[in-house]
């Protein structure tokens, strides 16, 4: 079996939902598993409820928290992030800070790595999130994998929406309002099942 590890921070919902839909995806390749788990939260609760977070009325409680020995068991590993300046936020930093004994023994070297985004705004910065996260993927050595154009819903002009070769993307809104649109999952969908089918040959 073909183990996907989806590795996400969600404050109010919006990445977790496309984290259902990447794992959809994964589901959707044969000899493909799929397990979503969350970073560790860096935020005290009052801050959390302050900001209306989901974690804060234990909205997420029911998804299980990573460790770095998660990405160690894992033949790929997505991972999925909120926008925060453009860059990935700091709950995910932190956990991938963490992994610097992972790189020293070339822990993930090889493994299939990709990453999706959420944004407030249409030109929030997903793309500039998703570019910098490949970074800390290629520190690792992983084999980095987004979103190709054989997706055709990131060519469509007919509505706003997410989703680039780098990675699945949603925008939620200036206050949070708007959640995934269908075609926005699609692209998780996509995503996941490209990942899955990637990994399932190199690990074959």
């Amino acid at each position: 079996m073909c183990r996907i590890l989806i590795v996400h921070y969600s404050m109010y919902g919006h990445v977790y939902r496309m984290a259902e839909a990447v794992a959809e995806g994964v589901r959707g390749v044969a000899g493909c598993e799929a397990l979503i788990k969350r970073v560790p939260e860096t935020l005290p609760d009052e801050v959390l409820e302050k900001m209306g977070a989901l974690e804060a009325g234990k909205g997420m409680a029911h998804v299980p928290v990573a460790t770095v020995e998660d990405l160690v068991e894992a033949d790929a590993i997505i991972f999925g992030t909120p926008t925060r300046f453009g860059n990935m936020c700091g709950q995910m930093r932190q956990f991938l800070d963490a992994t610097g004994g992972l790189w020293m023994k070339g822990a993930l070297v090889g493994k299939v790595g990709s990453v999706f985004t959420s944004s407030a705004t249409q030109h929030g910065g997903q793309e500039s999130t998703l570019l910098s996260f490949h970074i800390t993927l290629l520190h690792q050595g992983m084999v980095v994998v987004g979103l190709p154009y054989t997706f055709a819903g990131q060519m469509g002009i007919g509505e706003i929406t997410g989703c680039s070769p780098y990675g699945a993307s949603t925008i939620s809104g200036g206050q949070g309002e708007r959640m995934p649109s269908e075609n926005e999952l699609a692209g998780a969908r996509f995503q996941g099942a490209h990942v899955a089918g990637i990994a399932a040959r190199l690990k074959g």
